[in-house]
């Protein structure tokens, strides 16, 4: 009996996670707020979190939380998004106007996966995310035009950045969407093979 009422408590808490999904919602966009009652949170993603890149299994693992891909975003302000330290880990400077205008995904994820992600980032003492705006398409549309903004929606994000780093890092090669396996041939090199006494913030700080 206790086994059907759990499974039904869990088959519920889906829907309404698809429902708030579908009618979008509002974000809690005080992080003090989040718990583990406020349903969704919405994030871009342009570096290695991304489908097909190194660390997006994080987003996959459902023991990490909730995820849901919505489509494809592109910043609405220019950002430097850059491959930095000997480990090659892709930085989006905290630089508004500078740069290009990054594309990246957009995923709705519930509070445990954003703890996750906020592990990752070592948000906030290193990266810090913040709520930005974002032009956001689903794939379809955005592969049936070469004029993403054509068909996009602008909306509000949580993005992760380097907001403070070396001015030295301004003169890198910047990209406007990133790949492991991009002619740069820079390839990133994960946390669990890196050299534990060696501090990546000494790189870029």
């Amino acid at each position: 009996m206790l086994f059907h009422i759990a499974a039904a408590a869990v088959l519920t808490n889906i829907a309404f996670l698809e429902i708030y999904t579908i009618y979008n919602l509002p974000e809690i966009t005080d992080t003090q707020f989040l718990s583990d009652e406020n349903p969704l949170h919405r994030v871009f993603v342009y570096g290695t979190l991304k489908r097909g890149e190194p660390n997006h299994s994080l987003i996959q693992d459902a023991a990490n939380g909730y995820a849901k891909f919505l489509g494809l975003g592109k910043t609405s302000t220019p950002y430097p998004l850059i491959i930095a330290t000997q480990y090659n880990i892709p930085f989006l400077l905290k630089k508004p106007g500078f740069g290009h205008h990054v594309f990246g995904e957009i995923y709705d994820v519930d509070t445990k996966m954003l703890k996750k992600l906020d592990e990752l980032e070592e948000h906030p003492t290193f990266y810090e995310r913040s709520q930005e705006d974002v032009h956001w398409a689903t794939e379809g549309k955005a592969k049936s035009t070469d004029n993403f903004d054509e068909v996009s929606t602008l909306i509000k994000v949580w993005i992760y950045f380097l907001p403070k780093f070396r001015a030295s890092l301004l003169e890198s090669p910047m990209y406007s969407s990133y790949s492991n396996e991009g002619s740069h041939g820079l390839k990133y090199c994960e946390k669990y093979v890196r050299d534990p006494s060696y501090n990546h913030r000494n790189d870029v700080q």
